[in-house]
């Protein structure tokens, strides 16, 4: 079989791109043959395929001289819809399957891949499908408020970066891709969502539900070496204000902890977060180590105590909570989104604590330390948790199950 890949980028910025170059990496070393698209980026790997590959733009960087550039590649990408299709033609493909686009290659792509006759498997990994606002978090705390199509809400409330023009510009995008073009309703032939309580979300919020199929992310699983308790929490994610890294920080103070909590990544909210540490009374440093990646996490996860998930928002499944797991880690985590899934019948492998509840957190980090035994053993059952639940061959075998379905079907 043939598989092409969309993505924006191929280079991990984020959870999304993370699966789409495993899942490459899955497919291939299982005899599929893969091509991928994606926008040009200097971060981007090298790939065979890469002269199709549209140009790109940095919205981190946003400059007003840019805005008709910027507009093109949120509305409608023409340049991506032309060399998508010189793609199409020359490799040919029997299933395309989407993932992160929206506001870079825009889905300028998906009638081309419908003109063809190849049907269009897109993987919900946020909740821009549904919402100008891909977190549905925006002021502090969960923003559902654009649900039923009203988009314009996101507008009033600043949604978007805090900003009326740029959340002005994400609604008006919704608008014309749903309400004038129903572009996605009329191209994507199946969702694939990584949590039944994003599944049900998606088809809360109007998504055909029919078209939706359930299938978890996978994580390979290093079964050397024996699980053992390090010395030191640890938070693994971006410093953004819906991760709840400062209900984290006041808890870690009220517990009056000994062990350092370690916090791994980058974001907007740094300073802030590291003013908070400064200024509480803590038993024990916080220290940011910015971001890591491979071997260094890795080596971060092999001597952590226990990981850390505290986040407010609707997580869509929970990447840094898996990936904790698989090196044989207790998490303790906050019971929102798909990320009480992870561990759903092992409760032996993780606690659950109220978004948001710095008291519920502190309990959980009390409870925590003082039964190494349990985080030990609750660790080692994590780990194999991963290995039956989430395992690479599972994950292969549905995902094909999808696509040939797809196939057979067109």
């Amino acid at each position: 079989m043939k598989v092409l890949l969309v993505n924006k980028f191929n280079f991990i910025k984020g959870g999304a791109d993370r699966y789409f170059l495993e899942l490459a990496e899955l497919l291939t070393t299982r005899g599929v043959t893969v091509a991928k698209f994606c926008l040009s980026h200097p971060d981007n790997l090298s790939d065979k395929y890469s002269r199709y590959w549209p140009s790109g733009v940095n919205f981190d960087n946003w400059r007003w001289s840019l805005i008709f550039k910027y507009a093109g590649h949120i509305f409608w990408n023409h340049e991506a819809s032309k060399k998508f299709e010189r793609l199409i033609k020359d490799f040919k493909p029997d299933v395309v399957h989407v993932h992160s686009i929206f506001h870079h290659l825009s889905p300028s792509i998906l009638p081309i891949a419908k003109r063809h006759g190849v049907p269009v498997v897109m993987h919900l990994h946020d909740y821009q499908l549904i919402c100008p606002n891909w977190q549905m978090f925006s002021r502090g705390q969960i923003d559902e408020s654009a649900k039923g199509g009203r988009y314009w809400r996101a507008i009033g409330r600043r949604s978007i970066k805090n900003s009326y023009f740029k959340s002005a510009v994400a609604a008006a995008a919704m608008w014309l891709h749903h309400r004038v073009l129903k572009v996605y309703e009329k191209n994507i032939d199946c969702y694939i969502a990584p949590s039944r309580f994003t599944a049900n979300k998606v088809a809360e919020w109007g998504m055909d539900a029919k078209k939706i199929k359930f299938l978890p992310h996978f994580i390979k699983v290093d079964n050397r070496g024996v699980v053992r308790c390090g010395d030191y929490w640890l938070y693994l994610g971006r410093l953004s204000e819906e991760k709840g890294l400062d209900i984290l920080i006041r808890a870690m103070a009220k517990t009056g902890s000994r062990l350092t909590l370690k916090i791994v990544g980058a974001g907007p909210e740094f300073r802030s977060l590291s003013s908070l540490a400064r200024d509480l009374p803590m038993a024990a440093p916080v220290e940011f180590l910015g971001p890591k990646q491979g071997f260094e996490v890795r080596r971060l996860l092999a001597g952590a105590y226990a990981v850390i998930v505290p986040s407010k928002c609707y997580e869509v499944f929970g990447l840094a909570a898996l990936e904790a797991a698989a090196a044989g880690k207790f998490v303790i985590a906050a019971n929102i989104g798909g990320l009480p899934e992870i561990f759903a019948g092992e409760p032996q492998t993780a606690l659950l604590f109220h978004p948001g509840n710095i008291n519920d957190l502190a309990t959980k980090l009390k409870w925590t330390e003082a039964h190494p035994m349990a985080v030990a053993e609750g660790g080692a059952a994590a780990r194999d948790l991963v290995r039956r639940r989430f395992n690479p061959g599972d994950h292969y075998r549905a995902l094909m199950n999808i696509y040939k379905d797809l196939y057979e079907k067109k």
